[in-house]
């Protein structure tokens, strides 16, 4: 497979999907300096899909490799959100030499939809090697950089009964006195996320920490305890 083949047919594919007029409005609402297209999410989805079939990585290096070029090239949102789409494919789901892409994406994507988009792959990371990521999410939680810490703490959205109830705990402890909206905003939609699957966890939390949380982690954690 040739990555080059790869990303060229997801950026052609892109463009020729584009719409102007929805383009403007997408990059309004993403407060972005970067241009969007105008490509709706399931359709970049769509159309990384139908370029990794006819171009396939054959390894997880060529996959980070076309991963790496679609990332740092992009002129385009979708272009990153692309880059993220092509992590999604199962050859590099518990691959840890992925660690570093995510971390690269948190770290210099520095927005709530390109962060939030590796959640997913770093909660298969954390479930596949749990030795190695619990300490290294711990160390995200006290981390210099707002977006990793959200990371740390939006990590296990998708864990259902196999969540970690004590890192969830910790990573979230560690940011309770944070006042930035992305981080209390994250907190609350962790414990909410967590709730539909223990909500007598989620209640006896938010009683413990009630004097800690913020207005908006609790209402947000709360919302389908009071339904």
């Amino acid at each position: 497979m040739s990555t080059a083949a790869l990303v060229e047919s997801i950026r052609s594919k892109l463009r020729a999907g584009g719409d102007a007029e929805r383009a403007r409005g997408a990059q309004a609402y993403m407060k972005s300096e970067m241009p969007s297209l105008g490509v709706r999410v399931p359709e970049v989805r769509r159309i990384v899909r139908s370029a990794a079939t006819e171009f396939p990585p054959t390894s997880p290096e060529e996959l980070r490799m076309a991963t790496l070029t679609l990332w740092r090239e992009a002129g385009v949102r979708e272009e990153r959100y692309a880059a993220i789409d092509l992590t999604g494919l199962r050859m590099v789901t518990e691959d840890l030499a992925m660690l570093a892409v995510y971390e690269e994406i948190i770290r210099t994507g520095a927005w709530w939809d390109l962060v939030d988009g590796v959640s997913h792959r770093i909660c298969a990371l954390l479930l596949a090697h749990r030795d190695i990521m619990t300490p290294l999410l711990l160390r995200w939680a006290s981390d210099a950089d707002m977006w990793i810490r959200r990371a740390a703490i939006t990590a296990q959205l998708g864990a259902k009964s196999t969540t970690d109830t004590v890192l969830l705990a910790q990573v979230i402890s560690a940011n309770l006195a944070d006042k930035e909206f992305f981080i209390r905003k994250a907190i609350g939609w962790s414990l909410r996320e967590y709730s539909k699957t223990d909500p007598e966890w989620v209640r006896g939390f938010v009683e413990e920490n009630r004097e800690a949380l913020s207005p908006l982690s609790k209402r947000e954690a709360t919302r389908l305890l009071l339904t």
